[in-house]
């Protein structure tokens, strides 16, 4: 595994969230209280990008339809609606960070 820059530290305050590309990877990278995570930007369920969503505790909400994905773990925490029906979907997918001399850095494959 390699470990791509994503970001500095100081990037991203508490609470944020951004998008990223790393390789062919594009990542949403969160801040949650210090702690740094990254998954799929890309939503499982129709390909919504999540950076464009909101991050709601430690959920980020995507803006298509709802489905709400823990960022920490990438498990779905509310399945979206599409037309007032309830869709399933997978979890996204999560990639391990590190924070190096100030860095953010991404696992990738």
């Amino acid at each position: 595994m390699i470990y791509e820059k994503a970001a500095t530290a100081d990037e991203l305050k508490d609470g944020e969230k951004k998008k990223v590309i790393l390789e062919n990877n594009v990542i949403l990278l969160a801040n949650l209280n210090g702690t740094y995570y990254a998954l799929d930007n890309k939503c499982p369920h129709m390909g919504g990008s999540l950076a464009d969503g909101t991050l709601e505790g430690t959920s980020v909400v995507c803006p298509r339809h709802g489905t709400a994905f823990d960022v920490r773990t990438g498990a779905v925490t509310k399945n979206g609606k599409l037309a007032f029906i309830s869709v399933k979907t997978t979890n996204a997918r999560t990639y391990p960070v590190r924070v190096e001399d100030g860095d953010v850095l991404v696992g990738i494959e």
